[in-house]
């Protein structure tokens, strides 16, 4: 997939193609239905297919301390994406000039100008432009004038309920991580670099590793049952802490991972963290002997997750849950 960042870097070789325009968050069964429509008009037509996205997305710019933690950060949605066979994902900085186009010129400047777009596909809720005045109404306006269809794809539903990023937010903070897997059409995973921490994992018989998500903040917090992708065996199951660290004054979201009967040098290794299943919530310890006897009952938790995978024993599973 070919990543084009910003309306600069288009060439006339991009032009004439198949599009969709979101933040895409999450990649879920609802982008998943609108990519697939998509990847159908772009063979029938024999033209690419774009996805024209945001960074940040725009209520980060908005209102940046009211915007709600991204189920995927760039590089993670870069990678979900390609697994779609998508051709090309145009990402357009929402900066002010961005913010002060209207509908009309959106439309012409990037839509027309700059991608000559013969076929385009949005979702039912879809606005955009200054004062978000631009709606499929007008698209389909804009397509008439300029030739190119536009399509309205109504909201995916799953079990009756609409699929969207809010849904599975909320399904996340409820700890429901199955109901969200169920949304996302795939189990939910972070990634990121491994990279030294202050080893306290490691005295208190724990050694974990210590992954840089790069996020502020994150749609889950707490202790997980998690397996790990990247390494040789995938995938490695264990336990994960996702939060601040309270016990010892963290104020860093950090997300660290004890791999069980694992005894390798993975520092500088791009890992992708599954999680499975929420154990409890940080918590407040009174001291590191403390915390450590709740990571003893942790772990001894986590692995009877994995013992119960294996045989799918129901009693397990009910009362894991």
């Amino acid at each position: 997939m070919e990543l084009i960042r910003g309306l600069h870097n288009l060439r006339e070789a991009h032009r004439g193609c198949v599009a969709t325009i979101g933040n895409f968050d999450g990649v879920h069964l609802g982008h998943q239905a609108v990519l697939g429509q998509l990847s159908e008009q772009a063979a029938r037509m024999h033209v690419p297919s774009v996805v024209i996205s945001f960074e940040p997305q725009p209520l980060e710019y908005f209102s940046p301390q009211q915007a709600p933690a991204r189920l995927t950060r760039f590089r993670e949605k870069f990678e979900a994406l390609r697994r779609f066979n998508v051709d090309r994902l145009l990402v357009l900085p929402f900066n002010r000039k961005l913010a002060q186009l209207t509908a009309q010129e959106f439309v012409q400047r990037v839509l027309v100008d700059g991608l000559q777009v013969r076929y385009l596909v949005v979702g039912d809720d879809f606005r955009f432009g200054r004062g978000r005045s631009g709606d499929f109404t007008l698209l389909q306006q804009a397509g008439q004038q300029h030739g190119f269809e536009v399509v309205n794809l109504h909201s995916f539903c799953s079990d009756g309920q609409r699929v969207s990023s809010t849904g599975i937010r909320e399904a996340m903070q409820q700890g429901d991580l199955a109901h969200a897997e169920q949304l996302l059409g795939r189990q939910y995973r972070m990634s990121g670099r491994v990279a030294h921490g202050d080893k306290i994992g490691r005295q208190l018989g724990y050694p974990t590793a210590n992954i840089h998500i790069r996020r502020k903040t994150t749609p889950l917090h707490g202790i997980f049952v998690v397996e790990v992708f990247g390494l040789a065996g995938e995938p490695l199951a264990g336990v994960a802490s996702l939060g601040t660290r309270p016990t010892v004054n963290g104020k860093k979201m950090l997300l660290e991972v004890y791999l069980f009967d694992f005894n390798r040098d993975i520092y500088g290794q791009h890992l992708q963290v599954g999680f499975l299943h929420k154990i409890r919530d940080e918590l407040r310890f009174t001291s590191l002997d403390a915390l450590k006897i709740q990571i003893d009952n942790d772990v001894k938790q986590a692995q009877e997750f994995f013992n119960c995978r294996q045989t799918t024993n129901p009693a397990i599973e009910k009362k894991l849950n």
